[in-house]
């Protein structure tokens, strides 16, 4: 299934375009796979001729994402990522009840050796913070606000680890799937059918980004939770 680029449009001026990428689909070419697989910045391009990603996410996190159409556009974006004055709000549905409130994990990370994962290295690893903050507690899990001031790989993920708070399906750094019949008080199973969990990746989604604008002016683009995100949310919310 083809995926309709500007149907991810969350704005568009004559600098950026800021879209909701969905879960499951690359950034950027994945090397592993045959060339032919679908990627953000191939969509984009294809839109745009010019279009550069001003940053990345990881394949299976949703969320806003900035594209520059013009290289002006990209530098201005990279300058302010470069000297942290991005700001980017991320949500996670985490394992466990967790009250943080301006939590600031600041440890350095190290890739491992192959690349698909990262951990904390006091030595050699590089410097990361990440600040977190409880948006609403439920009875086993948690709906947390994630801010990232530096933009190392996995990182939000690796420091909720951290606070033993692992996101929800993140099996990587120690986090349990979610299931309806954990969180519902008289939910049947029909008979012969195994369970399946409520989201099928890691509970990550961009929401929010602030940055200025070439004029100056300083904007945040919001995304909506898709809909693996905000099934898992509606549904803790309603056996809350």
């Amino acid at each position: 299934m083809k995926l309709n680029f500007e149907s991810l449009i969350v704005f568009e001026n004559d600098d950026y375009i800021l879209i909701n990428k969905p879960p499951h689909v690359a950034s950027l070419d994945e090397r592993t796979q045959d060339r032919g697989g679908v990627s953000i910045l191939r969509l984009a391009k294809e839109y745009h001729a010019d279009a550069q990603l001003g940053h990345r996410l990881d394949k299976e996190t949703s969320g806003v994402l900035a594209i520059a159409k013009n290289p002006e556009a990209y530098r201005h974006l990279a300058m302010q990522f470069e000297h942290r004055e991005v700001a980017k709000r991320y949500h996670a549905v985490v394992n466990g009840i967790h009250d943080f409130d301006g939590v600031s994990v600041y440890l350095p990370i190290a890739p491992i050796k192959d690349g698909t994962a990262v951990r904390i290295d006091r030595e050699k690893g590089k410097i990361a913070e990440t600040i977190f903050n409880t948006l609403r507690a439920y009875s086993h899990h948690t709906l947390v606000e994630c801010m990232p001031i530096t933009g190392r790989m996995h990182q939000i993920r690796v420091h909720l680890m951290c606070l033993k708070a692992p996101i929800v399906n993140d099996p990587t750094y120690g986090g349990d799937p979610i299931y309806l019949s954990k969180i519902k008080r008289k939910f049947n199973l029909k008979k012969d059918t195994e369970e399946q969990p409520l989201i099928q990746r890691v509970a990550l989604h961009a929401h929010s980004l602030t940055f200025d604008l070439l004029d100056g002016e300083t904007a945040t683009f919001v995304a909506p939770y898709p809909k693996d995100f905000d099934t898992v949310v509606k549904q803790l919310e309603k056996n809350a």
